[in-house]
């Protein structure tokens, strides 16, 4: 049995879907950022940093892993799914969880407060984010024109990309001219473990109401051309 320790953002979304996608049995236990429950004695023994996600492995002795990538690879290692064994295919989808760790992850994050959340709105800021962050989804995209995933197989490098760029809208950010980023967004939020991780612990909460959030979504898509 697997302890998840989550809450409701992209990086918890990349537990839960791996869990999900691997039909491993866990039980859920939501840590309330805005409460400071990620900082409480507790949960520091679990994860000494403070962040979510985490896991606790009963089976392996209370083994505790921390850090989504590395609770990815642990999972992925473990049940024998979402990542390949031969070592250049392993690497492969190390490379592109990487980039998503190194890059869309703290990009996209910098975006979301300067264009969202700041108190003081900073022009350089939000445009030095947003362009950054446009720029890692281009070569995303470049990756996907000849790709239907970014590494082989559907592998923990889509879930950990997807949880941050699917909502690429809450940052600012255009993907209306990057059709195979687009394609490969619309085909693992289809995909039915995906659907049931994004709402563990709960849905999450852009604080506007599901037609709004549609909109957004959609007025940032390619509008294709009717038929002649």
């Amino acid at each position: 049995m697997i302890d998840l320790y989550t809450s409701a953002t992209p990086n918890g979304w990349k537990a839960s879907i791996t869990l999900e996608e691997l039909a491993v049995p866990y039980t859920v236990h939501p840590i309330a950022l805005m409460k400071g429950e990620q900082k409480q004695p507790d949960f520091l023994k679990i994860n000494p940093n403070g962040r979510i996600p985490a896991i606790v492995d009963r089976d392996e002795g209370d083994f505790a892993v921390f850090e989504s990538g590395a609770l990815m690879i642990y999972l992925a290692e473990k049940y024998g799914r979402l990542l390949p064994t031969d070592r250049k295919g392993r690497s492969q989808v190390i490379q592109w969880l990487m980039f998503q760790m190194g890059g869309v992850g703290p990009m996209q994050g910098q975006a979301n407060v300067f264009f969202r959340y700041a108190p003081e709105k900073i022009p350089y800021a939000i445009d030095r984010y947003q362009t950054e962050t446009k720029r890692l989804y281009k070569v995303l995209d470049a990756r996907l024109a000849d790709h239907e995933y970014l590494a082989g197989d559907y592998s923990i490098a889509d879930i950990a990309n997807w949880s941050w760029v699917s909502i690429h809208f809450w940052a600012g950010v255009d993907i209306g001219d990057l059709p195979h980023l687009q394609r490969w967004i619309e085909a693992i939020r289809a995909r039915p473990a995906v659907q049931r991780g994004i709402v563990v612990p709960e849905p999450i909460d852009f604080g506007i109401s599901k037609e709004e959030l549609e909109k957004m979504a959609k007025s940032m898509l390619v509008t294709k051309p009717a038929a002649a």
